[in-house]
């Protein structure tokens, strides 16, 4: 039988299934923690689901189970509730000893076996074309928090960022480098309202003419604008002005890569290592590690993102229309077709992405998850029914979404826009509250569910930042043991039978669950569960610290209450540590 609590009363109800209804002996056992601490530890709805076929009372079903339920040091009580629902209460011993367990095991308590699932994570990705600013932050911190939680509970996880430099937004990037350059040498161009305005350009273009004078000079702000539509006046905002906008945007790239030749690629290049290090040395110092960084241009270099779309066409998915080539789409759900390919060559942002779920089949994962931002949740079924079109099981991509996060500063909702140049970065903000509340306050809510990050909170030392409140719980059971003095390996000796009062045992269930809990957040995707958990496990931990003294004179007491403390302190460290926090030893 396993050691596991819920698994022993799974297998005591499996035999009395077996006696009530050995027809019905394989029905699958539910076993829920009741949210109510009076319906006990465990409760059952077995004998509702086999009401229907038995044709008989769920209630006497109930009776009938607990009559033939084998007897079991592990039971306490048990009730039938309700329309039929039976709750266990758990023997005293049985809650304790996870206790011994957490000792025993350590940092690996909770920890699932391997079980050789190769899960492809790919988070973050946003277009190196500027700082990461507040709103990429949370999907960092989620992205972050699932992997660690998917590898804890056993999976083997590759964390991927996958980079955005093949596509016009770099070429934007280059050109807006290039500009305040030229400006630097006194060659004044309007520049463009939809180039990227934000002063870390500026910056780069500094960087580039210290470290190559002017050799990316020595044009005229004649030949940069040449051929270019003129720009509308500022505030018109119609969709003529947009295009007419971008229009003049197309012309000055094209004439920045024909004036600067081979250079061009040497600038694009500047800009693009520039903003992608800022933002892997940001991502590094916010505890955000990739196993790979993946190209977007590799695509292009190998030729995948041809074969991929060649494919589409040779299993009848693609059609030719005013030039362009046109992936059916609406076949596999999506509102309309789209283009891979338009009439003048060049692929399509779609098509690169094609190639690279194309590519991420091609390495052999078992499970594939994209992290999007919410507003990309009309993605999906072109993206699913593409991968349908190469005749690849779609079932095997899922894809999380992430709100951003509305960052308030005195009241205030900060913009972060990166063609304006007017937003919070992530750096910035993990100056201001630390890294901790921001990777703890970023998940605690479900990451499709709107966020707004409260500032003030953040940076308060108070049991209302729930930080703050989960941090001080660890800080004290390390001051206790250190007030003790004594070696925690001695505890595991403990007589746990001297754990007896309501706070002690509810303290023990809530250890109990741990393990439970990670592959449920696993299994859902839900890194604010340990977030929650944490916060509960806290919450019962102050309690019962401000209710009992630890260090009393009964030698057997004091060893046992000390190593239900060590053992909430290690959990705490382990969910901490899940979600990118720090557990300091004193506060």
């Amino acid at each position: 039988m396993s050691a596991d609590p819920k698994a022993q009363l799974a297998d005591l109800l499996r035999t009395a299934l077996k006696s009530v209804a050995p027809e019905l002996a394989d029905t699958d056992i539910h076993l829920e923690r009741p949210k109510q601490a009076g319906h006990g530890d465990f409760a059952t709805n077995l004998a509702l689901q086999l009401a229907k076929p038995l044709r008989r009372s769920p209630r006497d079903l109930a009776a009938k189970l607990l009559d033939e339920l084998p007897a079991s040091p592990l039971v306490a009580t048990t009730e039938i509730a309700g329309a039929g629902f039976i709750n266990f209460t758990l023997a005293a011993g049985a809650k304790t000893a996870v206790v011994g367990e957490v000792l025993a095991r350590g940092e690996s308590f909770g920890r699932g076996a391997r079980r050789g699932v190769k899960v492809q994570l790919e988070f973050v990705s946003a277009n190196p074309t500027g700082p990461l600013h507040v709103g990429h932050g949370r999907g960092a911190a989620y992205g972050a928090s699932l992997a660690s939680v998917l590898d804890f509970a056993g999976c083997d996880v590759t964390r991927e960022y996958y980079i955005n430099d093949a596509g016009r937004q770099m070429d934007i990037l280059a050109l807006s480098t290039w500009l305040r350059y030229l400006a630097s040498f006194g060659v004044e161009v309007a520049f463009p309202p939809n180039a990227y305005q934000g002063d870390y350009v500026v910056a780069m273009a500094r960087d580039l003419r210290d470290a190559h004078k002017d050799r990316f000079a020595g044009f005229t702000a004649e030949q940069v604008v040449d051929g270019a539509p003129g720009l509308p006046v500022a505030d018109r905002k119609d969709d003529e002005a947009k295009n007419q906008r971008e229009d003049h945007l197309d012309v000055l790239i094209a004439n920045a890569k024909r004036l600067l030749g081979e250079d061009y690629h040497f600038v694009h290049g500047f800009a693009l290592n520039e903003q992608l290090g800022d933002g892997r040395a940001d991502l590094e110092e916010f505890g955000v590690h990739f196993d790979k960084w993946f190209s977007e241009k590799s695509l292009f270099d190998t030729g995948l993102v041809e074969r991929a779309v060649a494919e589409l066409e040779r299993q009848g998915h693609v059609y030719l229309q005013d030039g362009a080539k046109w992936f059916r789409s609406t076949a596999f759900g999506d509102e309309k077709d789209r283009v891979v390919q338009r009439d003048n060559g060049l692929y399509t942002y779609f098509a690169s992405d094609i190639a690279y779920h194309l590519n991420k089949y091609e390495r052999g994962f078992d499970r594939i998850i994209d992290i999007w931002g919410a507003d990309h949740h009309g993605y999906i079924p072109r993206v699913k029914g593409a991968i349908a079109a190469l005749g690849l099981p779609p079932e095997k991509l899922e894809v999380a979404l992430v709100q951003f996060a509305v960052l308030y500063r005195n009241g205030q909702k900060a913009a972060m826009s990166t063609r304006s140049g007017e937003f919070v970065t992530l750096r910035e903000l993990r100056r201001e509250v630390g890294n901790d509340a921001c990777r703890f306050f970023y998940v605690l809510r479900k990451s499709d569910q709107h966020l707004d990050f409260d500032l003030d909170l953040a940076k308060s030392q108070s049991n209302e930042n729930p930080v703050y409140y989960v941090q001080y719980a660890h800080a004290r059971v390390c001051s206790v043991l250190q007030q003790w003095g004594g070696d925690v390996a001695e505890l595991a000796a403990a007589d746990l039978g001297r754990l007896e009062n309501e706070r002690e045992l509810a303290l023990c269930a809530r250890l109990g669950s741990f393990p439970e809990l990670i592959q449920n957040a696993a299994a859902d995707y839900a890194p604010h569960q340990i977030a929650f958990y944490v916060k509960d496990l806290a919450g019962e931990f102050h309690s019962w610290y401000n209710a009992e003294r630890m260090l009393v004179e009964d030698e057997g007491l004091r060893a046992a209450r000390l190593a239900l403390a060590a053992a909430v302190r290690r959990v705490l460290a382990t969910g901490l540590a899940l979600l990118g926090v720090s557990a300091p030893e004193s506060m």
